[in-house]
């Protein structure tokens, strides 16, 4: 199956994302009705709330620079990648979000500032015992520990332990799992919730059966792009 890859989001994603936040539903008028009011918009945020809104400092830069570093695995995403997933959480306004494969921290901690502005929570899972013990010390060093759970363990276990549902999803692990990792959440994600899948150009070969689904059921609406080289999947629950 080949993907065509598209380099900048689409706006109607965008818009998509943006609506199921702060939109409201339209209603119908008769003849003597008062025209509708205006698409709802989100209010501009006084300064103080601004002010308040998590920042990237300079400590956590130097926190993300050295977990790219320490890297040998070449697990963790580009910076590109990370910022862009920080950008789908806050236009999602996710507010209960799991990440399958979190590796040593690197997006799990670009998902805790999207969390901490939405005032949401992460639970990040990782099944390798010694990159589980680094996710959770980056995690602590982010000093994000309020907004994102860190769980050692094979996630066909630690997912169904997880209560309720969820309305962000992002996938980065064994990628010929990602049919059964989709599989597992699907059915438990909040109708305009979003999974969000990483690699799918670079290694797409892999989940041949993944993207299949995601391309072509009509209770999905899906967007490939790359933000940086590797390729990620956006798809909406409809």
């Amino acid at each position: 199956m080949r993907i065509r890859p598209v380099h900048l989001l689409a706006p109607t994603l965008l818009g998509v994302l943006a609506l199921t936040a702060c939109s409201t539903p339209a209603t119908s008028t008769g003849p003597g009705d008062p025209a509708p009011s205006a698409p709802a918009t989100v209010a501009p945020q006084p300064a103080p709330a601004v002010a308040a809104l998590p920042l990237l400092t300079a400590d956590l830069t130097a926190l993300l620079a050295k977990i790219r570093a320490d890297d040998k695995g070449q697990l963790a995403i580009s910076e590109e990648d990370g910022r862009f997933l920080r950008l789908l959480a806050v236009l999602r306004g996710a507010r209960r979000g799991v990440e399958i494969g979190g590796a040593s921290g690197y997006s799990a901690i670009w998902l805790g500032l999207a969390m901490r502005e939405t005032g949401g929570h992460l639970t990040t899972i990782e099944y390798d015992p010694a990159r589980a013990k680094e996710l959770a010390a980056n995690i602590k060093a982010a000093g994000l520990t309020d907004v994102v759970t860190v769980v050692a363990g094979d996630a066909f276990k630690a997912v169904p332990a997880i209560g309720g549902t969820f309305d962000f999803v992002f996938i980065d692990a064994w990628k010929p799992d990602y049919q059964k990792y989709f599989e597992m959440t699907f059915p438990r994600l909040e109708r305009n919730g979003v999974i969000v899948a990483h690699n799918v150009i670079n290694k797409g070969g892999e989940m041949k059966d993944f993207l299949q689904t995601v391309t072509t059921r009509a209770d999905l609406l899906t967007s490939i792009v790359a933000p940086g080289s590797e390729g990620v999947s956006i798809s909406i629950k409809r």
